[in-house]
């Protein structure tokens, strides 16, 4: 399995948004630094066979921009698992389900993702990794998706991704 782990675009500050966290969106550079990011993406040829999603909406529109950009055919999933507050360990149980070919991407926010990449790759936490807005990591599985059991392949910021060839 492979797994690319995505942090969701530039959104509205918490300070300027009066509404519910859960519905705090993309700001317009968000979204336009977003399908820049997604651009990059389709230029290493990165084809998701699952669309994992948090249910906030920062996330959904992150998730669709680059499920349009990537011409990904599957639906996004929402995911509660990939909720901020939740545990990493969370994941590995809905991943778990998915087939050992997949192509999930998983489409999140800080401190989860970077927690969730610590467990995948080192199987313990690990400070200091933290993925930026619109930034994302891909980790590859042989065989079983488990803690400790992940391979890096790739960590980039999104200025990296938005610069790919």
């Amino acid at each position: 399995m492979h797994c690319l782990l995505l942090r969701h675009g530039i959104a509205v500050n918490t300070e300027e948004w009066e509404s519910s966290e859960r519905e705090r969106p993309l700001t317009k550079e968000g979204i336009t630094k977003t399908k820049q990011v997604a651009a990059g993406l389709k230029r290493i040829d990165i084809k998701p066979s699952h669309l994992l999603c948090s249910p906030l909406i920062r996330t959904q529109q992150t998730a669709e921009i680059t499920r349009e950009a990537l011409q990904i055919k599957a639906t996004i999933q929402l995911c509660p698992e990939l909720v901020y507050d939740q545990s990493p360990m969370l994941l590995f149980e809905t991943l778990q389900t998915l087939p050992k070919d997949a192509f999930v991407m998983c489409v999140g926010h800080e401190p989860h993702l970077g927690q969730t990449a610590a467990l995948m790759i080192f199987g313990k936490n690990c400070s200091g990794l933290s993925v930026k807005k619109a930034g994302g990591c891909l980790i590859s599985f042989d065989g079983t998706v488990g803690v400790g059991r992940g391979n890096l392949v790739w960590w980039m910021a999104p200025a990296q991704l938005r610069a790919l060839p």
